[in-house]
Order: C-alpha cells, then sequence, then structure tokens
C-alpha cells in the first residue's frame, strides 16, 4: 500500500511499551502521516494550542458530538472526557493522508466498531519483566501507580490477539521497520 494511500493505523499497547517514542519517530521519518488531536473538555495547559495540543470543547459540546457520532472513540478520566472527532480524521483520509491514532486499548476496540476499515497494531513489549523495568525506569509514579499500571497491562496484553498485526517493541529500530511496513510506509 503505498504511503499516500489514506489509510487509518490504530496503535495501542500497554503504559511503558514505547507508543509515545514510536510514534515520534514514524513522525520524524514520514511528516506526510496526520496523528490525530484529541478533543477534550478539560482546560488548556499553559502552551497548549487549540487543534494542535487538543481541540477544546464544553461538556456541552463534547456531549453533542458524543450524542451525534461525531467521535471514533471517547472515554472519560478524572472528570474530563476525551475522544476522537471523526470528521478531522475523514478529511485527512480523503485527502490522501495516512491518519495514525495512539490511544488505549478500549479507544481501539471502539475504533474497530465506529471505524471497520481501520488497520489495528497492538504493540507488545519484549516480556512483562522488561515492560515493568521500563515503567519503574521513567521515575515519574508511585508504587501505588506502578502496581496500577502493571495491573492494567496485564489485561491489555491478554486482548493482543484482537489486533489486526502485533509489533514486538525489543528494539526500537526494528519496532519502527515493521511499523513501517505494516503502515504501507516502507
Amino acid at each position: 500500500m503505498a504511503a499516500n494511500s489514506g489509510r487509518l493505523t490504530v496503535i495501542t499497547g500497554p503504559s511503558g511499551v514505547g507508543k509515545g517514542t514510536l510514534v515520534k519517530q514514524l513522525l520524524e521519518r514520514h511528516p506526510n502521516i496526520w496523528l490525530s488531536v484529541s478533543a477534550t473538555t478539560r482546560a488548556p495547559r499553559e502552551g497548549e494550542m487549540e487543534g494542535q495540543s487538543y481541540f477544546f470543547h464544553s461538556r456541552e459540546q463534547f456531549d453533542q458530538l458524543v450524542k451525534s457520532g461525531g467521535l471514533l472513540e471517547w472515554a472519560e478520566f478524572a472528570g474530563n472526557s476525551y475522544g476522537t472527532p471523526r470528521q478531522p480524521v475523514e478529511e485527512h483520509l480523503r485527502y490522501g493522508s495516512p491518519v495514525l491514532l495512539e490511544i488505549e486499548l478500549e479507544g481501539a476496540r471502539q475504533v474497530r466498531r465506529s471505524f471497520a476499515n481501520g488497520f489495528q497494531i497492538f504493540l507488545a513489549p519484549p516480556s512483562f519483566e522488561e515492560l515493568e523495568r521500563r515503567i519503574r525506569g521513567r521515575g515519574t509514579d508511585a508504587e501505588e501507580a506502578i502496581q496500577r499500571r502493571l495491573q492494567r497491562a496485564e489485561l491489555e496484553l491478554q486482548a493482543k490477539e484482537e489486533f489486526d498485526a502485533v509489533v514486538m517493541n525489543d528494539s526500537l529500530e526494528r519496532a519502527l521497520a515493521e511499523l513501517e511496513e505494516l503502515m504501507g510506509l516502507a
């Protein structure tokens, strides 16, 4: 599949697997990829820009998007709603851009139902022990938060067979090359 084919690719995987790092590398190597911008009901943080960081909506606007089918997926976290607006995704696909969504497992499941012809990739760690090492290595979470992430990761790893492809992130370059091939960018 050519790089300008306009296909939606969803990437998911447990916390600590390296989604952000791989997506950043993909975007640097393939600037024609459009990374979907989420909508949220939370207030902008310093330095965040409308349409680049997020699409910032009131609760009423967001609820209207949900009711009208204007989101490919959505969820609520810490009292705020987050979701993937359908319209900009469809616009970029119409113009032939490859579109990438980096989302959580439940969001990927929703996209599978709302946009069935998307291609879904699950990023897996080489082992659960390596995933734990990466999460602990961040040094940003308290032990309780680490344990929650690890419990969630165990459940998420069980879902990998639901996906069109599984990419093991054991080596950044190898995983990146496999993603490029699966996305038709190689």
